[in-house]
């Protein structure tokens, strides 16, 4: 006969495996101990909890009703017996058990939010957000959610980690700390980690706006668009007054290229929150990829007279590259860069605006100081480590080797519709992607996540988290078509029905193998720069996210010769399968390169291809606007404007800039 300590701690365990998702094996236990102990509310609660866990929401009711006769002011065996109501569509017997708890208990946290689903499946939207807002005032751990919510919003990461993990060894199921967890899962660019957390807080509340707020961003970053635009509209059903519904609206709207559909969602948000700065730079950055540079420039400027001495706001206006600083706005930024009061991304903006300022008046050695104190911000808050960049270059050249695609030669998703353009950061691609778009042939999308979103999934697969590419061996010919599959539906709602499309993601250049075996027929293509000129443009450059390796001279030089040894290695394992499209050239000889470069994708000549900057279409680069130009060649060696500063990026290319000496005076 097992003992009740013993017992007590089965149900501890039983619980866990609840948790953890393991709901049959969670009944398997508790029909054991109830064979012990007959009876028992604890256990028959349990039970009710796991048949509801796999479905069985009839089964799960008459064990909760047995329970409750027993017990009737057991209040938490009664909130789920509503769930079980609430599964079997009887939504207004859910709010009649719910109500009979709070009637008792009217500070009951989870009751609130039990009786917030039940509403909004009544489609009392307006009471439900009412319950929904006291369950958040009767959370026993609320103090703490805020500290944590505060931390966040200051750019705080590890503190609310510590927070939420507290909370949740004290209530594994609590929703807002879940949420929380999975707010910093996706900061930290793990979509996967940050999904399974908002589903297990689905499993406490269906309804709960919190939830949904992270589950179309956790979506869009996990690449299922489709899913991510349902869970913003459906967010917008249950919250439609809340600004933060239509800022989700607006930003899946923009990852699915529906610009104007994401200026009206941001419009509404500022109607509701009408002084919030973040949103009116949002606007002005739509604005941007739509080619209306008035439009953009009034959105960033009306975000300054909201913050003034925003760093954001001044590099943004920087970035529309032909922007002219006033001797006002110069003084003004220094001023508010003395103040010192700003955190750390946004002051260096106003480093990186300052270098532009200084820059365009061609006082290039005071420019190159701000950039170079730029980078430095920027290099403290996001350290490099290109040492181990170099080992993993020269694993993937040793993953991808002949043997390799010999060994799957026969797999692959054979859909030839994707045409990667791959390279470093300004080195072209945004020009080669405007030029392909422009035929009638070809949809331009933009950068897109979803072969990283694979090598990383592969890289998170061993316990030291850095699997890839050495997990690519073990994959079976099948996986790897699965996979090429996948990309395929992934993309899927970011095309409209022509035949071809872009996948302008330069950082792929290191996955070029990967691509090949999981979509053998797509067509890739190398945008490639003088390394002086792409590695300045890039140092020059503030990145919101991405492109660590920027921020120091030398570690740029070291990348730009790991990218030149993997296109290398690209040309030996699978000869001809890149075209290398060289800017200089295309400087030079733009019809030819371009003739050459629709050769390459299959696709027949058009004369639009050679007036791309006339083609209206929306841009989300740091090229946005330079490719609404025709092209010119002031851009060609560029870099010696800033020689003497330069000098550690010149030695650290080493020989690899012979390789570009017929280039430099192009």
């Amino acid at each position: 006969m097992m003992t009740e300590t013993a017992f007590k701690e089965s149900l501890r365990q039983v619980q866990a495996a609840l948790r953890s998702g393991q709901a049959a094996t969670a009944e398997r236990w508790l029909r054991a101990l109830e064979r012990e102990f007959p009876g028992d509310t604890n256990c028959l609660w349990l039970l009710g909890v796991a048949l509801l866990d796999q479905g069985r929401a009839a089964e799960s009711r008459s064990v909760l009703e047995t329970v409750l006769i027993r017990a009737p002011d057991f209040g938490e065996a009664r909130i789920d017996l509503a769930r079980a109501c609430r599964t079997d569509r009887q939504a207004a017997r859910a709010r009649d058990e719910v109500r009979q708890v709070l009637s008792v208990t009217p500070q009951h946290h989870r009751a609130w939010l039990a009786y917030g689903d039940v509403l909004v499946d009544l489609d009392q939207h307006s009471d439900a957000g009412v319950a929904f807002n006291r369950a958040s005032l009767t959370d026993p751990h609320r103090r703490a959610i805020e500290q944590a919510t505060a931390a966040l919003e200051a750019g705080d990461r590890r503190a609310p980690e510590g927070i939420f993990r507290d909370i949740l060894q004290q209530d594994a199921s609590h929703v807002a700390a879940l949420c929380g967890l999975a707010a910093l899962s996706l900061a930290a660019d793990v979509p996967a980690d940050a999904l399974r957390l908002l589903k297990h807080a689905l499993k406490q509340c269906q309804h709960f706006p919190l939830i949904w707020r992270g589950m179309a961003p956790t979506l869009m970053a996990a690449g299922r668009l489709d899913e991510a635009d349902a869970a913003a509209r459906y967010l917008l059903k249950i919250e439609p007054d809340s600004p933060q519904s239509w800022i989700a609206r607006a930003a899946i709207s923009s990852r699915l290229l529906r610009q104007e559909e994401a200026l009206h969602a941001y419009g509404e948000a500022l109607r509701l929150m009408p002084q919030e700065v973040r949103i009116q730079m949002s606007m002005g950055h739509l604005h941007k990829t739509l080619g209306r540079r008035q439009e953009s420039e009034a959105s960033y400027k009306e975000a300054l007279r909201m913050q003034p001495g925003s760093g954001e706001a001044y590099w943004s206006l920087a970035d529309l590259k032909n922007y002219s600083f006033s001797d006002a706005e110069i003084a003004e930024m220094q001023r508010s860069l003395a103040e010192d009061q700003h955190e750390r991304n946004s002051r260096a903006q106003l480093l990186f605006a300052l270098g532009k300022a200084f820059e365009q008046r061609k006082q290039f050695a005071t420019a190159f100081e701000y950039y170079a104190d730029g980078n430095s911000a920027r290099r403290h808050e996001a350290p490099f480590d290109i040492e181990h960049f170099e080992r993993r270059t020269a694993r993937i050249r040793a993953t991808f080797d002949a043997a390799f695609f010999a060994r799957h030669a026969r797999g692959g998703y054979s859909d030839g519709a994707p045409i990667f353009i791959v390279g470093l950061p300004r080195s072209g691609s945004t020009l080669i992607e405007q030029i392909l778009a422009s035929h009638s042939r070809v949809e331009g999308t933009m950068e897109l996540p979803n072969i990283i979103n694979i090598t990383r999934e592969l890289t998170d697969g061993t316990s030291d988290r850095d699997g890839y590419p050495d997990t690519v061996r073990a994959l079976s010919t099948q996986r790897l078509t699965d996979l090429g599959r996948r990309y395929m539906e992934e993309t899927a709602p970011l095309r409209t029905g022509r035949p071809r499309f872009t996948d302008k993601m330069p950082n792929n250049f290191s996955h070029v193998g990967l691509i090949a075996a999981l979509l053998p027929n797509a067509t890739l293509i190398d945008a490639r720069r003088h390394p002086m000129d792409s590695c300045f443009s890039t140092f020059k450059q503030y990145f919101a996210e991405g492109q660590t390796f920027s921020y120091s001279l030398e570690d740029l030089g070291r990348y730009y010769r790991c990218y030149l040894s993997l296109m290398d290695h690209w040309d030996r394992v699978l000869p001809g399968k890149v075209l290398h499209v060289q800017y200089e050239e295309m400087v030079r000889a733009p019809e030819q390169t371009i003739r050459r470069l629709l050769d390459h994708c299959g696709l027949p000549f058009e004369a639009d291809c050679l007036t791309f900057n006339q083609t209206q279409r929306a841009v989300r680069t740091a090229s946005a606007e330079q490719v609404r130009q025709p092209i010119y060649g002031s851009a060609v060696g560029y870099w010696r404007n800033f020689e003497a500063q330069l000098e550690p990026l010149k030695r650290s290319l080493g020989d690899s800039l012979a390789r570009f000496a017929p280039l430099d005076s192009a």
